[in-house]
């Protein structure tokens, strides 16, 4: 305090309107905070509560500082001071190893794809339209990875315990080092006071991050080159933004909201492509792309109804379209787009059949999770770890736990796996598999909960099965998401805000 005023005297205020210096203040003060963050392991060692609190009334205290008015200038040679002193205070912070960040980028695979990918690179399209191949029954699934895992050579594409790329990605690290998050990366906080339930990065990229806010809005973000930055606003909705999804080209974001729309966006320039107004005029809360077909949509609104829509004509799809029990809060395909499921607020997940010809919809099966808690968050993938080869669905229910269920046949049928005690009764919480997770020993998932923090399951550790429990956030944790090679994550929560961590530095 006594640096910035020191500043101040000194090189006194820029008159610029009021309007200008928040928008200035406000991101300079969110690079500070990133900076306090990246230290704060080092205070007090033994007594990470302090700490906490620490971050926490910081964030608070530059928030409320960023709407005085002060010359941005001088913040940002505060900035600089500051982060000079951190550095001769506890020495510097170095960067990442940019060996792991290529060696990842350059031979991974995407997971959920992993059992299909073929060594001809016929059997790859374009950038993000990766091309699978069938397989005949989910009831072979864990036999035939079995089989792919014993007799695929080493250095193949599917991991093994002496694959040279599966060790360069794992780092020779356990799970817990390996997912051991360290302070915040970087803070954004353009939607505070309104909820952000949805958080994605974009498709095999480590630096271009959305999110969607009940304010209405959806907000791009990169974190690099620094410092990090909203890219483009996408505005249009009016109404809260309930979902959104991004096309595995990362050129189109489609969006649902309360409003009653469906919106496809281009993610370049934030333009609305398309709008699509529900025939039944209700709410639309969740959508997912067909991941075979990106011209199809799947949404799902407030009176109960599925249905397909071909974005390129704005057109629903004949015999696309069905009927759950309650509203339809949660989509997932499996990773060849045969089959998807679809949970409601009133506790029930349905799996459908999906015809790749048609777009027509085959209602299969129903689980009653728990009656009348929503399912608010479903995710599918088809291998978890070289100990888990099962396809999985992990779950956010509201009964206080986190859900991973195995899929057993090829109709979608579920059966539980494990349940893991997380505070959850009434948001709308979500969690994901981690993108890399089969290249190493164990396997972990990521959730948010109500109790503002983000836990970390190994899912094959039968006691103790939290590898890591970050905490920062003022309210409710409703999404988490990983970039691509697992170097950042982000999550999101009610009160609006979006906190980027970074994996703790050997």
């Amino acid at each position: 305090i006594f640096l910035f005023f020191y500043l101040i005297s000194i090189t006194g205020l820029c008159l610029l309107p009021l309007s200008v210096f928040v928008d200035l203040m406000a991101a300079v003060w969110q690079q500070v905070l990133a900076v306090d963050a990246r230290y704060n392991a080092y205070r007090t060692p033994t007594f990470p509560q302090f700490r906490t609190q620490y971050i926490r009334r910081r964030s608070q205290l530059l928030r409320e500082n960023a709407k005085c008015g002060f010359e941005p200038g001088l913040r940002r040679q505060y900035l600089r001071l500051r982060s000079q002193l951190l550095a001769l205070r506890y020495g510097p912070l170095s960067e990442q190893s940019s060996f792991r960040a290529s060696s990842v980028r350059s031979s991974r695979t995407t997971l959920d794809r992993m059992e299909d990918f073929e060594e001809d690179p016929r059997a790859q399209g374009a950038r993000g339209h990766r091309r699978s191949v069938s397989r005949g029954s989910y009831q072979l699934q864990a036999q035939m990875n079995r089989a792919v895992y014993d007799e695929r050579p080493p250095g193949s594409l599917v991991p093994t315990s002496v694959a040279e790329a599966s060790r360069a990605m794992a780092g020779d690290t356990t799970l817990s080092e390996n997912y051991a998050f360290a302070g915040m990366h970087h803070i954004f906080d353009q939607h505070v006071d309104s909820a952000v339930p949805r958080l994605q990065f974009a498709n095999d990229d480590k630096h271009l991050l959305a999110g969607c806010s009940l304010d209405g809005t959806l907000s791009i973000m990169t974190l690099s080159p620094p410092p990090p930055a909203v890219k483009v606003t996408l505005k249009g909705h009016a109404g809260p933004v309930t979902d959104f999804a991004w096309s595995l080209s990362n050129d189109i974001i489609v969006s649902t909201s309360k409003d009653g729309t469906l919106r496809i966006w281009n993610t370049e320039d934030g333009r609305c492509i398309r709008e699509v107004a529900d025939p039944e005029g209700s709410e639309l809360l969740c959508c997912t792309f067909q991941p075979m077909n990106n011209n199809l949509t799947v949404v799902g609104n407030s009176k109960h109804h599925l249905q397909v829509v071909n974005i390129s004509t704005g057109k629903k799809v004949k015999g696309g379209s069905s009927k759950l029990t309650g509203r339809v809060l949660s989509l997932s395909f499996d990773a060849p787009g045969r089959i998807l499921w679809a949970g409601d607020d009133r506790g029930s997940i349905f799996s459908f059949l999906f015809d790749m010809a048609t777009g027509k919809l085959t209602k299969a099966k129903r689980l009653v999770v728990h009656e009348g808690s929503s399912i608010s968050s479903i995710t599918a993938r088809s291998w978890i770890s070289r100990e888990a080869r099962d396809p999985s669905l992990l779950v956010n229910a509201c009964v206080n736990k986190l859900l991973l269920y195995r899929v057993v046949d090829n109709e979608g049928t579920l059966q539980l796996k494990r349940s893991f005690p997380i505070q959850h009764g009434s948001q709308p919480l979500h969690s994901i598999f981690c993108p890399l997770m089969s290249f190493r020993q164990g396997a972990c998932v990521v959730t948010g909960s109500e109790d503002a923090c983000v836990y970390f399951f190994d899912v094959e550790r039968n006691t103790k099965a939290i590898v890591n429990k970050l905490q920062g956030h003022s309210g409710p944790v409703l999404d988490v998401s990983f970039n691509c090679d697992e170097s950042l994550l982000a999550s999101s929560d009610a009160a609006g805000m979006v906190i980027i961590w970074r994996r703790e530095q050997k």
